[in-house]
């Protein structure tokens, strides 16, 4: 591909429609440098999963993390502040429930099938409370199988127990 001819993304479609503008413009620039989320998330010091959820803008970064990316990604630093800068704040949660896209739909369907015996294993092991999703390390790693690789999903949530008052 010629360094003229730009990469884009199709910010009509999901899931990239309701994304802010510059989420597009970081995917964009992302798959001009040919870098992995693994990568970026080197260089900033952060998970490739964390680094993943910025991009969707599902997270937030601090000042000098958007100067590092800004950096990484070779996009006007100004902009990144501009736009998701110190008076953005993040829309976790993104898209619809059911989710369309198919793998999205298997892990909400994981959830809908085992959440209740999962809910009920955290209780016996824990007590009666909550794992964090704010206080949460998710990674995703493969896993080789004869029978055809694996995906390996972990959340390493904060168990939170309810207050008795």
């Amino acid at each position: 591909m010629s360094q003229q001819q730009a990469l884009k993304v199709n910010s009509s479609s999901e899931p990239y429609a309701d994304l802010p503008e510059i989420c597009v413009r970081l995917l964009e620039a992302k798959a001009q440098k040919g870098l992995s989320f693994e990568a970026i998330g080197k260089a900033l010091g952060h998970d490739e999963v964390w680094v993943a959820a910025l991009f969707y803008g599902q997270a937030k970064a601090t000042p000098e993390e958007l100067s590092k990316l800004a950096d990484v990604l070779g996009v006007p630093s100004s902009s990144l502040h501009a736009e998701i800068g110190e008076h953005w704040f993040p829309r976790r949660g993104l898209g619809p429930v059911p989710p369309q896209d198919p793998l999205i739909y298997r892990l909400f369907e994981g959830v809908l099938v085992y959440g209740t015996p999962i809910k009920a294993l955290i209780h016996e092991k824990f007590g009666d409370g909550i794992m964090s999703m704010i206080d949460c390390k998710v990674t995703v790693e493969r896993k080789e199988n004869p029978k055809g690789d694996r995906v390996l999903l972990t959340f390493d949530g904060k168990f939170l127990p309810y207050l008795r008052w």
